[in-house]
């Protein structure tokens, strides 16, 4: 199979937690629901297949605490299992700018595995999961749903800001407004409680 399906996912997942509890868990599942909602509401698209992949997208931060490398440590995690597509993800979730050098998290990782996703990226034609997955790792919160904007500071105030930001943001929103048009509605009309969100604290 491409990708674990739900239970072993989710077993996945958890099993990570014990190695390296974080925010980074409950930030993968709702990355995974906001995931199976837009595609449930977006013809041709696989929800289970969206949800999997989603709550697969930070599996790499398994191993420890770790900046950028958490993308190859999980690609590897999942191509050793046969989960290419989970694999795929594990990269791609990063760079919705088809450039590796537009990451704002630190390299920490030797030349080679630095070139190896740069040659990753720069060869992979994404797909409507890999752009799912990156809107998406922008509408979850550890504590829930959330707008954009609320997760681009998050990712700012944590990483730092760089020439990228800005070109980033724009992906993002455009990613959106593409998912809203084939969903028939504004994406965040699927993400229950996503307005509540902008009066939550964190």
């Amino acid at each position: 199979m491409l990708y674990p399906e739900r239970r072993a996912a989710e077993a996945e997942l958890e099993a990570a937690g014990l190695l390296n509890p974080g925010p980074w868990i409950d930030h993968s599942r709702w990355c995974a629901r906001a995931c199976e909602r837009i595609a449930h509401a977006v013809p041709g698209m696989d929800a289970e297949k969206a949800y999997c992949l989603g709550l697969m997208h930070d599996i790499g931060r398994r191993v420890g605490r770790c900046k950028e490398r958490h993308m190859l440590e999980g690609h590897r995690y999942c191509a050793e299992r046969g989960w290419t597509d989970a694999a795929r993800i594990c990269i791609t979730h990063s760079f919705m700018i088809k450039d590796v050098s537009s990451s704002l998290g630190g390299w920490d990782m030797d030349e080679q595995d630095y070139r190896y996703m740069e040659w990753f990226v720069a060869e992979t034609s994404y797909d409507d999961y890999d752009r799912l997955v990156q809107l998406c790792d922008s509408l979850a919160l550890p504590g829930g749903f959330c707008l954009l904007e609320q997760r681009f500071v998050d990712v700012c105030m944590r990483y730092g800001a760089n020439e990228n930001l800005i070109p980033r943001w724009r992906a993002t929103y455009d990613i959106k407004d593409d998912f809203s048009r084939r969903a028939g509605c504004p994406v965040y009309d699927l993400l229950p409680g996503i307005r509540e969100s902008v009066f939550r604290e964190a």
